[in-house]
């Protein structure tokens, strides 16, 4: 059995090792961010430095939730090689110690990334990107046409014989905050009224307040700056339903979301597959550390085989592809979201095993 003092030195490696990976990719991405933000929004009237700036590290935290997976991969490898190149787990091997034991505090700090993942940078990460969008809305007043009519967000309202349309550049607090929004407002007989564009919608209870508005009709063009009051029977929460996107949402925050999605008779998939992905997370890092060790753990004198490391990252490549298109599917209801969610990771963790059996065991 593996001793404490060894187990904590293999564990805190590996935590040290991941965290060197974590600092590196973010400083990559908020470099690669900014710099391309700030080639767009530079001309602009309204461009700031440090809102630029400002924006680009709020979004990072969001970016960084995708690269967990492989961050997780490579830190083990990199654990694992380091070991190797050291000669500290054939010296671990001669003690009596099976890969097993060794691989356990490895596998453990795997399972706590992802919990740190889940509590702390999924949050911050929901927070940041819901400041970030009205930081960048900010910066990109009156700039036409930034999104196409497939990006922009649509909502359709029928209050006392109106029908109205809706649709908005920028979605902010959850979908209760229109930026840049139009209304499209058909009669009874369902023929065209008038269109308002208006720099901000505001939804209260039992109405849409509109502020900044220039409408359309009849061919005439009416700037009117005051407020305006729509009415409508939609409610806050079913806004946030239809406009939110489930990567915004925190996690703690994903069950209430899925039971009140269906409760308004909403589909409720999305939510649900975003909820279990993130559950099993901490499981699929796990299951990154046991591809990593089948590549990593064999001894050579010259060093590791460069084609078995390669094979391993192109394993965990195609392990985090085959998880982004079963999540499809989930998301769209063909499949399950908890079947979606689960099955590549029990897949992947039955061949990191089946595989060190093999290896270790006969």
């Amino acid at each position: 059995m593996i001793g404490f003092t060894l187990g904590r030195y293999f564990f805190l490696r590996y935590v040290t090792i991941t965290a060197w990976f974590f600092l590196g990719v973010f400083a990559l991405v908020f470099i690669v961010d900014f710099t391309e933000f700030q080639n767009v929004v530079a001309g602009l009237s309204t461009y700031s430095f440090t809102g630029a700036l400002t924006v680009s590290a709020l979004r990072v935290p969001m970016v960084m939730q995708q690269t967990v997976p492989f961050i997780g991969l490579f830190s083990a490898m990199a654990t694992l090689v380091s070991l190797n190149r050291k000669y500290e787990l054939v010296i671990a091997r001669s003690a009596g110690i099976s890969a097993w034991q060794f691989l356990t505090p490895i596998a453990l700090g795997a399972f706590v990334f992802g919990l740190f993942t889940i509590v702390v940078l999924n949050p911050i990460a929901a927070a940041g990107f819901e400041r970030s969008q009205g930081l960048e809305t900010n910066l990109r007043a009156g700039e036409p046409n930034r999104n196409t009519a497939f990006e922009t967000p649509w909502l359709r309202q029928s209050f006392d014989g109106v029908d109205t349309i809706i649709s908005a550049q920028a979605v902010l607090n959850n979908g209760l905050e229109l930026r840049e929004a139009t209304f499209f407002r058909f009669d009874s007989d369902g023929d065209f009224s008038d269109r308002l564009d208006v720099q901000q919608a505001f939804l209260r209870d039992g109405y849409w307040e509109l502020q900044g508005i220039e409408s359309f009709a009849n061919g005439a063009r009416i700037i009117n700056e005051e407020t305006v009051h729509i009415p409508t029977g939609l409610t806050p929460d079913l806004v946030q339903e239809r406009v939110t996107l489930p990567e915004t949402i925190p996690f703690f925050e994903l069950p209430g979301r899925i039971n009140t999605a269906r409760a308004f008779g909403l589909s409720a998939n999305a939510f649900a597959m975003q909820f279990q992905s993130l559950l099993a997370l901490p499981i699929l890092l796990v299951a990154m550390t046991l591809i990593a060790a089948t590549v990593s753990m064999r001894f050579t004198r010259m060093g590791q085989n460069e084609v078995m490391i390669l094979g391993g990252i192109l394993a965990g490549f195609l392990l985090y592809v085959v998880s982004v298109l079963v999540r499809a599917f989930g998301s769209a209801g063909i499949v399950p979201p908890v079947i979606a969610a689960w099955v590549p990771v029990v897949v992947a963790m039955f061949f990191g095993v089946t595989f060190l059996l093999h290896r270790e065991d006969g």
